[in-house]
């Protein structure tokens, strides 16, 4: 019987997306602290010769080039994750040298270059935070993870956990789907999973997987809840109250007679510094009263979490932390350069840790 065609477009979330996601981030962080601690080592040297120059980032565009012929080309699964790898590893190599396409001189050490390749980061990150909620969970959806998944089966790589994921998708797509097809479908190919002669393999994990398994284990009971709470109020704690001492000690320097005045003192910083002029003081100036602000809120929660008001204590620790790392981190590295890294990755892990932290021990309030 012929229907009228009204095909469907709207985007389904592929299976496993979140951990292709996960592997473009890292290995883009990864390539760009890797790129600029090696060129600071060697001491920035060029690829080519009297007349050419190599620069990274042609190895960038060629990594992401091959990417994207990837997933075009070929089917297998290794292929989205060698490409989600070479995506991070172009895209970490390409904007590496931002610095150079945007000014007339092409300045490598660009001041606002570091603060660009660090937004242009965050916003990788939220991109992942977005995809790493659970999919809607549609027939529709579901059904196209289905098929993703039974490409095990051609592959002679189905184990019983990942048999029993698809029947229970399955399952659950025959029960719900209003669509006569889809859920006809769905039953056929749950009556193939159910088949006694399908073949299944006993997977046996790889010496990587064994590791990772017993890491996790230990890293969940070293991290106790006394311990994972004493590590965040120590980490928040110091943060925010050596930030403090240090603007209330760069505060007396200003008032001091011997400095010749405030705006004199942040004049000098400037020019020891990368930002120079009065924009860039004014920014200095937003930059010290954002971070003043962020000690304050790291101070606070560290304070509610030694009284015992966890889940407020980890609520605005989230907040201040998010405020540093989205806000305040654009002008570190500005003023800092790759210099804010150390204390980038520091303030990333007690993020991830507030996270833990309430994920395991905290139950929201009613």
């Amino acid at each position: 019987m012929k229907v009228p065609y009204r095909g469907t477009r709207t985007p389904v979330k592929r299976e496993k997306a979140e951990r292709y996601m996960l592997l473009a981030v890292v290995s883009f962080a990864a390539t760009v602290v890797t790129v600029r601690l090696f060129l600071q080592l060697t001491g920035y040297p060029q690829v080519g010769s009297s007349e050419l120059h190599l620069a990274h980032l042609l190895w960038g565009g060629l990594a992401l080039f091959i990417a994207s012929l990837l997933p075009l080309i070929l089917a297998n699964r290794w292929a989205y994750t060698a490409g989600a790898l070479l995506s991070g590893i172009g895209v970490g190599l390409f904007i590496d040298e931002v610095g150079k396409f945007i000014t007339q001189n092409n300045d490598y050490f660009y001041p606002p270059a570091a603060p660009i390749i660090y937004a242009f980061f965050m916003a990788t990150v939220l991109v992942y935070l977005r995809v790493r909620r659970p999919p809607s969970g549609d027939p529709r959806g579901e059904l196209y993870r289905v098929f993703d998944g039974l490409t095990e089966v051609l592959d002679h790589d189905l184990d019983p956990q990942e048999h029993d994921i698809l029947e229970a998708k399955l399952q659950k797509i025959a029960q719900e789907s209003t669509d006569p097809n889809t859920a006809r479908l769905a039953k056929e190919l749950l009556e193939f999973l159910q088949a006694r002669n399908l073949e299944l393999v006993q997977v046996t994990p790889t010496p990587w997987e064994k590791a990772m398994k017993r890491s996790q284990a230990y890293a969940r009971r070293l991290a106790g809840r006394r311990r994972l709470k004493a590590l965040l109020v120590i980490g928040l704690g110091a943060f925010g109250g050596l930030t403090l001492l240090q603007l209330v000690a760069l505060l007396l320097l200003a008032l001091s007679p011997a400095t010749g005045g405030p705006m004199e003192m942040l004049k000098r910083i400037m020019i020891t510094g990368y930002g120079q002029g009065e924009s860039a003081v004014f920014w200095f100036l937003v930059r010290l009263g954002l971070e003043g602000c962020a000690s304050v809120i790291f101070l606070a929660a560290a304070g509610l979490l030694v009284l015992g008001r966890d889940w407020r204590g980890v609520f605005i620790g989230m907040l201040g932390l998010l405020l540093s790392l989205t806000v305040v981190n654009l002008l570190v590295f500005y003023f800092e350069q790759f210099q804010a890294i150390f204390g980038t990755l520091i303030q990333f892990g007690l993020l991830l840790g507030a996270m833990t932290y309430r994920r395991w021990y905290v139950e929201p309030p009613e």
